[in-house]
């Protein structure tokens, strides 16, 4: 993976060492309320795997998101690759910790993603899948030049949930 960054954090890939800091987050219902549902201790290490797995076959996933000052993980910010109208699309991601939430990381860490995605991997546009009720993320992705398309339905987790697409495209 090339080294991203930003300017109060750096992105590496997750680890299994990982896991109590992810428990923390994946565990906290306010963390996962727009998922619907907190992770257990065997749906955290098939997350971890799957990440690794997604760095191996797209060279992109949920990164680490760790502070440059103290190393502290702030959260998890990156890249996903998705299937859109038959073919493959890829959108920006992230959850953070509790305790860094309204301190700009989203924002920062969605920029650098965006930035990472046009200047190394060289895409021609980056995507946003955000819940209808997610209004912090609309507000993250609308500040970061975002633009709302259609309402679709996400099927997650057994159900459908509706969901805004938003897109930005290279400059």
């Amino acid at each position: 993976m090339d080294r991203i960054q930003s300017p109060r954090l750096f992105y590496r890939e997750i680890t299994d060492a990982d896991f109590d800091a992810l428990k923390a987050m994946l565990s906290d219902p306010l963390v996962m309320y727009a998922w619907e549902h907190t992770f257990t201790d065997e749906q955290i290490r098939r997350w971890i795997q799957d990440q690794q797995a997604a760095y191996q076959s797209a060279g992109v996933g949920y990164f680490a998101a760790a502070a440059k000052e103290g190393g502290q993980l702030v959260g998890q910010i990156g890249l996903h690759r998705f299937s859109l109208r038959g073919g493959e699309a890829y959108e920006v991601c992230y959850m953070l910790r509790r305790g860094c939430f309204h301190q700009g990381y989203a924002l920062e860490g969605v920029t650098a993603m965006v930035n990472y995605a046009f200047t190394r991997q060289n895409l021609p546009e980056v995507y946003a899948q955000i819940k209808t009720t997610n209004a912090a993320s609309v507000r993250v992705a609308e500040r970061a030049g975002f633009v709302r398309g259609p309402i679709f339905p996400k099927h997650y987790n057994g159900k459908d949930m509706p969901h805004y697409l938003y897109v930005t495209q290279r400059p």
